[in-house]
């Protein structure tokens, strides 16, 4: 592998930026990099390094800390473990020299992506002799030769602002599909460089070994239903040169936007493709609003903009409800108000819930989401005889009701789980509103100690459960409580595979250890059924997964 390292030292007119941070571009409003072109659109600016009298003391009394299991620093981790191989890995941490970095920060090196890590940076090896080091850097590609300039380091591998594509991937880069200006700056995308096709080749990859289908975004671009910029109020230097004049314009310091890739700054940004139409057309006139008023902020303000049918027409709670939705309903409008409520179409259903709460991005991929779970629970195939069948569904993380009400026509009786009694207000709303039968779906409260204790009367044997939990996954609590609870059918939905993989490990090796389950005699356990993706976020790295567990007999 061709690389070299050069040392950059510091310049007096250079201002000073935290070194504790992620792979950055130093950047504003930079093209995708080309053959020979400087990634970078002005003088960057960089960080002036005080030295330090007692070197030797400081490495003495620095402590190193590992990142949180299946947290985003750990996944990239095991990324750069598999890089070097393990055998590598074993013998430098043996020798206690894997927090040595062989390189100093703001050194500038040219190095060969070698492969993408799941968190979508490039990943590269250092160059010789020093190749047992690995660099991490944004917006590159395997194969490329890139330049970069360093920033932090650690364990085993170091961060590095991405300068100059000197040599590109033609066959993989394709700056004429980037839509959006701030690409390479922004840290809202990583892939608009990468054909679509490509992007889902990429996210195969990382879950290879799990993944046998891969179900893509209906939109990829403007699919995206909910944004949230923010923005600094005036720092007291710029108070103090507070111009009186209130047509002055918008001043220079600010910046309404998202975060600057690696930085704790923010991205002035005017447009966001991947955000839909609506709250496009939005995003001017609330930025012009700021601008106008901006000397009136205290402290800096996180904007939300979410893409709504019109909350302004009353609905009669009738039997003509929906009619009424379908007729005076289909106009889209942008919320901005946090409490105000917000609502949305899935297929031939209606929801309504709060600005703040959670309700899946990406509206367009939520039919073929709920229908893909929805025919997983009712596989088509001899596999699951008709008595076997489930009739009831427990849908636990239950939110607003998503799953609930669009599966509710298959089943008997539903039941969603919700720890927020505004999440339960809502649900049950929501199934008034689509006209559910009165009984057929309801939610319940359930105390995190006990949550299946509300569903106990349902049949197990005839029951599928639903979990969609935050990207923090399951604890061991709640694990225990599914196996005891032991459903026929569970299917997990995930919207990070790192996570649901160590829970769905720890499911099925708890089950191993179990003796046989509750009605005696026969040894039974969960199988995994099947694996799928999602691409709910077109040019991002992120990918959501939907694991199935079935109940089996003597399973293995």
């Amino acid at each position: 592998m061709s690389a070299q390292v050069r040392s950059h030292p510091p310049s007096d007119n250079e201002n000073s930026a935290p070194a504790e941070k992620r792979a950055r571009v130093e950047a504003v409003g930079i093209e995708l990099p080309i053959p020979g072109t400087s990634l970078v659109g002005h003088k960057p600016q960089h960080h002036q390094e005080k030295p330090n009298k007692h070197p030797k003391k400081a490495k003495k009394k620095q402590k190193h800390s590992l990142p949180d299991p299946y947290s985003s620093d750990d996944v990239l981790w095991h990324d750069v473990v598999s890089l070097l191989g393990e055998g590598n890995v074993d013998r430098v941490i043996a020798e206690g020299t894997e927090w040595d970095a062989p390189f100093g920060i703001r050194d500038e090196l040219e190095v060969v992506v070698s492969q993408l890590s799941s968190n979508g940076d490039a990943l590269a090896l250092g160059p010789e002799p020093h190749s047992s080091w690995v660099i991490v850097a944004p917006f590159a590609l395997p194969g490329e030769k890139i330049r970069v300039r360093l920033y932090r380091s650690s364990r085993l591998h170091s961060f590095g602002d991405l300068l100059k594509v000197v040599s590109p991937n033609t066959e993989l880069r394709d700056s004429n599909g980037v839509k959006c200006k701030y690409f390479g700056t922004c840290s809202g995308c990583q892939y608009q460089m990468l054909s679509y096709e490509n992007q889902l080749e990429i996210k195969r990859d990382v879950v290879i070994k799990a993944y046998r289908n891969f179900s893509s975004s209906p939109k990829q671009y403007h699919y995206r239903t909910k944004i949230t910029p923010h923005f600094e109020a005036a720092p007291k230097r710029a108070r103090r040169e507070q111009d009186t004049d209130l047509n002055s314009g918008k001043p220079d310091w600010l910046k309404i936007g998202f975060n600057q890739i690696g930085k704790r700054t923010v991205l002035d940004i005017e447009e966001c493709p991947i955000a839909t139409p609506v709250l496009n057309e939005a995003l001017g006139p609330i930025r012009e609003n700021i601008i106008n008023n901006i000397w009136s902020y205290k402290k800096g303000v996180s904007l939300l903009l979410r893409d709504s049918l019109d909350p302004s027409a009353s609905i009669e709670q009738d039997t003509n409800t929906i009619d009424v939705l379908s007729s005076k309903l289909e106009k889209h409008v942008c919320i901005t108000d946090h409490k105000a409520t917000v609502r949305e179409k899935v297929g031939d259903k209606y929801f309504e819930f709060p600005g703040h709460a959670f309700f899946q991005n990406n509206n367009s991929i939520l039919v073929p989401l709920t229908d893909y779970v929805r025919d997983a629970i009712f596989p088509t195939s001899s596999e699951l005889p008709p008595h076997q069948r489930p009739t009831h569904l427990v849908d636990a993380y239950c939110g607003s009701g998503l799953f609930s009400i669009m599966l509710s026509p298959h089943f008997t009786t539903v039941a969603g789980i919700e720890l927020s009694v505004d999440s339960i207000k809502f649900a049950t709303h929501n199934a008034r509103l689509n006209d559910i039968p009165e009984g057929k779906c309801t939610f319940r409260a359930g105390d995190a100690a006990n949550i299946f204790s509300v569903v106990g009367d349902f049949p197990r044997e005839h029951t599928a459960l639903i979990i969609d939990p935050p990207r923090k996954g399951c604890d061991e609590n709640f694990i225990e409580q599914l196996l005891a609870f032991r459903c026929q059918t569970v299917v997990y939905i995930s919207c990070n595979v790192h996570t649901q993989a160590r829970d769905v490990g720890m499911i099925l090796q708890r089950m191993e250890k179990s003796d046989g389950d509750a009605q005696g005699g026969k040894r039974s356990r969960y199988v995994l059924e099947s694996l799928r993706g999602f691409d709910l976020f077109p040019q991002t790295a992120h990918v959501e997964s939907v694991a199935v567990l079935r109940l089996v007999e003597g399973g293995i």
